[in-house]
């Protein structure tokens, strides 16, 4: 009966997700009624009604905590991203270009992830579309290729469903950062093999001499987001590398005159000012220091602080504000409409987060883990790729997966001894990269190139994306399970 009930809100959740007909906020909401109502009943049994008491007094507020750190994150950019719509302005340029394979190679790998680390929540898509129709693809060789913006999710939306599982995960953002940078290897260098592929497909062959500077390119990429999460925070760990590497391709492969650089600057000002911002307050020592204490609170020990001047939501509120003002937008109607656009993910996060520190507090992660464990035995860490892939796929969001899942994932490797730590990368890697097959990201896709195709269609073109952070989460804990 214990697994049974603590089973029960999970699969309803994958249910409710698997059947098209209800959102993840529904679906999340639902999953929170069911959790709080077998929590209750669990602990209630085992332990009475004040231990009831006591487990929502403890929980509530430590989901409403945590759920904070992605809240703040999500609102802010949402409203940086409203502001530069505002403006007229944004970093896929404007009037049409030769389809060059260097230039889509940028667009793919660089720009949209680039955008979808500094805000998110899809917007690195959109402005992939942009690019790639600016280049002369459309279609569904631009949805495919338009996905590559969800190639570092695991760092999208400056890294909130990262800093959301580290901690749910009882590690630092750092350290699961950079778990998942290793991991991010052979999942990228796979990605690069489709991509060669898709871009073929396109009309954009990539001939030989070519690939080799693409993979020179990709393992450089992938070195700097190993280093960033090495020697800073996870937040900037794809957004700077993505920027930096950028700047440099475009001064290679285009040679701008004074004046199209000048024009390139003004467009992309926001987003350079952005990241240079965060880039100063977490790599200048003495900028750092004075503002990582300034205002800070951390009402729990198990939590990171949050320092409001120190935190990325502040910085994506300033140069919002900034531009706005400088555009001299009307800032009623912006934040009206960022709140519009936020709250249904604020709302999902919530839910789920709240979801998660139940299923820990009561005790229902470890029950479950411990089911897996006498039915499988050390070989039930083998479903954790599958459940990440699932949670992904099914939620389109990385923060929202991971608070489903991570609870469990951690104590299933508990259970049968294995390290968590790479548990928990492998979770975080191969669900938030998952987030690119989303139903969410498709059929916005589809939805921009106004497409027709059939959703089987799709997918029977997308779905070797899948594949890579598959195979690399399968084979990272089957190394695993091998090693003593």
């Amino acid at each position: 009966m214990t697994t049974f009930l603590s089973l029960l809100p999970l699969l309803l959740v994958l249910g409710l997700l698997a059947s098209g007909r209800a959102s993840a906020l529904v679906a999340g909401l639902a999953g929170l009624a069911a959790t709080l109502a077998a929590s209750a009943a669990l602990v209630m049994q085992a332990e009475g009604p004040a231990a009831v008491a006591l487990l929502f007094r403890r929980e509530v507020p430590a989901g409403l905590g945590l759920s904070w750190h992605a809240i703040a994150i999500i609102v802010t950019g949402v409203f940086f991203h409203r502001a530069n719509l505002a403006r007229g302005g944004g970093i896929g340029g404007t009037g049409a270009l030769e389809a060059t394979p260097r230039r889509l190679f940028s667009v793919c790998f660089l720009l949209a992830p680039f955008a979808e680390s500094v805000t998110g929540f899809g917007v690195g898509y959109i402005i992939a579309l942009a690019a790639l129709r600016r280049l002369g693809i459309g279609g569904l060789p631009a949805l495919l290729l338009g996905l590559y913006s969800q190639s570092l999710v695991p760092w999208g939306a400056l890294a909130i469903g990262t800093t959301v599982g580290a901690t749910l995960a009882g590690l630092t953002p750092n350290q699961l950062g950079l778990g998942s940078a290793v991991l991010q290897v052979p999942i990228h260098f796979l990605y690069l093999g489709l991509y060669w592929r898709f871009a073929r497909e396109a009309g954009v062959p990539v001939p030989a001499l070519q690939k080799l500077d693409d993979t020179l390119w990709t393992a450089l990429l992938l070195a700097l987001i190993w280093l960033a999460n090495r020697a800073s925070d996870v937040e900037i760990a794809a957004a700077a590398p993505t920027a930096f590497l950028l700047a440099v391709r475009f001064w290679r492969d285009e040679r701008p005159d004074g004046a199209a650089l000048r024009a390139t600057l003004r467009t992309a000002a926001p987003y350079v000012a952005l990241t240079l911002v965060l880039c100063a307050t977490r790599l200048v020592t003495p900028l750092r220091d004075l503002l990582k204490p300034l205002g800070a609170m951390r009402p729990f020990d198990n939590q990171p602080a949050f320092a409001p001047f120190y935190a990325p939501g502040f910085w994506l509120l300033a140069v919002g504000l900034a531009v706005v003002i400088v555009a001299r937008a009307p800032l009623g109607r912006v934040a009206k409409e960022a709140l519009t656009g936020a709250w249904r993910a604020c709302a999902v996060t919530l839910a789920f987060v709240v979801m998660a520190e139940f299923y820990v507090g009561s005790g229902m992660a470890a029950a479950i883990a411990e089911a897996l464990r006498g039915v499988a035995g050390r070989g039930a860490a083998l479903g954790v790729p599958l459940f990440a892939a699932v949670g992904g796929f099914l939620t389109g969001s990385g923060a929202a997966a991971n608070a489903m899942l991570m609870p469990i994932e951690i104590a299933l490797a508990r259970a049968v001894a294995v390290d968590p730590a790479w548990i928990a990368a492998v979770q975080n890697s191969v669900t938030t990269n998952l987030t690119m097959l989303s139903p969410i990201r498709v059929s916005m896709g589809a939805a921009i190139l106004a497409l027709s195709t059939s959703d089987a269609v799709l997918y029977r073109r997308a779905w070797p994306l899948a594949l890579p952070p598959l195979l690399t989460g399968f084979a990272a804990v089957v190394v695993l399970l091998i090693l003593p």
